[in-house]
């Protein structure tokens, strides 16, 4: 990948989780690499169905359909030929309340690469992704005890530490500090930070202070339309839509 193309070129795209009635209408944006990339709005925007349509995580659900185009590194994602198993390694997803799996710390992170029979060392890959989501030192002499033992924070950060395991190029989180305390999502703002080196993130928040600290770049969504797109510093200093400075400084929303 060039340092100019975006990790995803979003293009027209309407949603419809059962057509005639759009739920996203007429989406445009790019998201640069190694960046934070923020989607702030109201509850019902559209949000949380925009970031998972970059998974294509809406195929689950009968009767939904895309049209425009979700291109990541260049490639369609809407492709009859694209391997949605592999899009999903590609693209991770964190959610909202955390959700380990029952079984060990080990085995949690060591499941993706398991499943999809990466030919890894899955010590060493399970070292590494919870050193990278920060961790490591808090777990190292308990990979063998049960992960819902875990606090909140920590069991956001397993999960974290399963989605690195499998090497994505882009990381969404969807709330993903939402049901943490204040310490917890200090934690995992700090860790979005390191993590920008290396991939790709797209986070949505109803935190508007979060989206003003972690992200480069903001989107807000407003009825299922993205009203304005910018720098994040730019969007809560200089927003160029009337409605977004309404949003943004709480007259509406």
């Amino acid at each position: 990948m060039t340092a100019t193309q975006p990790a995803f070129s979003v293009q027209n795209m309407d949603f419809y989780y059962s057509a005639p009635r759009k739920t996203l209408s007429n989406i445009n944006l790019e998201i640069q690499p190694q960046k934070v990339t923020a989607l702030i709005g109201p509850s019902g925007c559209g949000k949380s169905t925009f970031l998972r349509c970059l998974n294509r995580m809406n195929d689950t659900i009968p009767g939904t359909k895309v049209e425009g185009k979700i291109l990541l590194n260049g490639q369609d994602i809407y492709d009859p030929n694209m391997d949605v198993v592999n899009l999903r390694q590609r693209v991770g997803m964190v959610f909202q309340k955390p959700n380990p799996f029952p079984q060990s710390i080990f085995d949690n992170v060591a499941f993706g690469p398991r499943v999809m029979g990466m030919e890894v060392d899955l010590h060493e890959v399970v070292e590494k992704s919870l050193r990278d989501a920060a961790l490591w030192d808090e777990v190292k002499g308990n990979l063998k005890s049960d992960a819902m033992g875990l606090s909140l924070g920590q069991q956001q950060r397993l999960c974290i530490a399963r989605v690195i395991a499998v090497q994505p190029e882009v990381i969404l989180m969807d709330e993903s500090t939402s049901a943490l305390d204040p310490i917890a999502t200090l934690r995992v703002e700090e860790l979005i930070a390191d993590l920008k080196k290396e991939y790709t993130i797209v986070i949505v928040t109803h935190n508007m202070q979060q989206a003003a600290r972690v992200s480069d770049c903001t989107g807000f969504f407003w009825l299922g339309e993205m009203v304005e797109f910018a720098p994040t510093n730019q969007m809560f200093t200089v927003p160029k839509q009337e409605l977004t400075e309404a949003y943004i400084t709480g007259r509406m929303g």
